[in-house]
């Protein structure tokens, strides 16, 4: 695809303009390109070589995406590397290549505001997957401890439990940090200086700030990016991960207990007056340092304990005479109940294996994050609950009397129940709890026709932990 080497081009020096106190030693881009450092000379020859690239790009067809503001898919994208692969690295290695415009998309938040995505172009982002491969081997040892998100072999589950973990040591109390628009008020100047430390090719740090400069489409309109890494590059879940490395090694230094996944931040402490010493400088410091706005509104200390206000990555923790446990936050419980409601409303299923199909695919990544909490009795009732639901579609779909009548023999229903459940003028709710449907829509023939039984799949992935 990408050719493993385009040619003889050194590296550069640092571009001493992002620095402080070098503000009047500009130097052009193109000379930036020429300049040579020897302290990590191939850098962009790795991120440009063949296998690297490839293995970009098939990752980036795994995650599928939208099509960026020039309309090219992901498919689409391959035989066009294919046959620009030569004109594509050249530019690169000149320093002539431009990322083009992200392609903004709202989306709503479960709270009720909205989300701001930037959806690169397929070539950008296998150019951002083939980078942050590159990187990421940099500065995976160079995280904090405490943090989680977008690393690999390291998850939400790991986040919680390792706050459960503090509270079993007596660090009961928990400051609460929300971060307005994290990633669209990211600091260039902040952000690039940081990477300088690490990365020592400036022509990698002066793509990186192409593409952070590169604009947003919106509505037809391209504006400048003087802040942020939109949300939907390949490279930003890595750029949020350094800027606030700097906040998670600061609280380390300190002493405090930080867990934080993204722009989701914890600290620990082990009494109220101390969580609310730390939430002061803490904000001090996100806001002073680090150029972040912290939401005073939704930032707050508060015991682990209190499920109304603590909440975090879906979670929440409990105590009883058994020690601390895990559980599902009641918020994300009644998403989730939300959710299994509609994908089995009589209305949405026309057809029961497809809509059985729908609902296993949403149980199985719900269970996937939150099999980790202890809920086996929530999960019983749900579970019930939801045969009910299943067996009310099938008793709608067999709409006539004679039909349901029939359909209840065949599985084995004597004919006076059959036929009593058959002609009921009681709603389906009502009818579906009758003997007679409980025996011919029994847990293991509605199992052998698709049905994804809670119970079973849950503990399954909960004995994992």
């Amino acid at each position: 695809m990408i050719a493993e080497y385009a040619g003889n081009s050194g590296c550069p020096q640092r571009d001493s303009a992002e620095h402080e106190g070098y503000a009047e030693a500009r130097r052009s881009f193109n000379l930036i390109w020429k300049e040579r450092d020897s302290a990590q000379p191939d850098l962009l020859e790795r991120i440009l070589y063949k296998d690297n690239f490839n293995r970009a790009y098939k990752r980036v067809k795994k995650n599928h995406g939208a099509p960026g503001i020039d309309g090219m898919t992901v498919e689409e994208a391959l035989p066009y590397l294919k046959e620009h692969q030569k004109e594509l690295t050249d530019r690169i290695y000149s320093g002539k290549y431009t990322p083009s415009p992200v392609r903004r998309v709202e989306i709503p938040k479960p709270d009720g505001g909205i989300r701001k995505l930037g959806i690169p172009t397929v070539i950008d982002r296998t150019l951002q997957q083939a980078m942050a491969q590159q990187l990421t081997p940099i500065y995976e040892p160079l995280f904090a401890d405490g943090s989680y998100g977008y690393r690999p072999g390291r998850c939400a589950q790991d986040a919680i439990q390792r706050v459960k973990e503090y509270a079993e040591q007596g660090y009961t109390f928990a400051v609460s940090l929300d971060l307005s628009k994290y990633f669209d008020t990211l600091n260039h100047n902040i952000l690039l200086n940081l990477l300088r430390e690490n990365i020592k090719d400036e022509r990698v740090i002066q793509l990186i700030k192409r593409y952070l400069k590169s604009g947003v489409m919106e509505n037809g309109v391209v504006m400048p990016t003087e802040e942020g890494s939109p949300q939907g590059g390949n490279l930003s879940p890595l750029l949020a991960n350094i800027y606030l490395n700097e906040f998670d090694w600061e609280f380390e230094r300190r002493g405090v207990p930080c867990v934080r996944y993204a722009d989701d931040i914890v600290l620990l402490a082990k009494s109220k007056r101390a969580s609310e010493r730390l939430l002061e400088s803490a904000t001090r410091y996100l806001e002073g340092k680090m150029k972040l706005t912290v939401n005073r509104d939704k930032s707050r200390t508060v015991s682990v304990f209190a499920i109304r206000n603590f909440k975090f990555l879906g979670f929440a923790l409990g105590r009883n005479g058994g020690g601390i446990f895990i559980k599902v936050h009641p918020k994300s419980w009644k998403k989730f109940k939300k959710k299994l409601k509609h994908l089995s409303s009589r209305r949405n299923v026309q057809s029961i294996k497809p809509a059985l199909e729908k609902l296993t695919l949403y149980i199985r990544g719900w269970l996937n994050h939150y099999g980790i909490a202890s809920m086996k009795q929530r999960m019983v009732e749900a579970n019930q609950w939801l045969y009910h639901r299943i067996r009310m579609c099938i008793w709608k779909q067999w709409k006539r009397p004679r039909t349901k009548i029939r359909n209840l023999m065949k599985m084995g229903v004597p004919f006076d129940l059959a036929f009593q459940a058959g002609n009921s003028r009681r709603g389906y709710w009502f009818t579906t709890r009758t003997v007679a449907v409980n025996m011919a829509m029994t847990k293991e023939r509605l199992i052998r026709s698709g049905y994804f039984d809670l119970v079973t799949a849950y503990q399954s992935v909960h004995v994992n932990y």
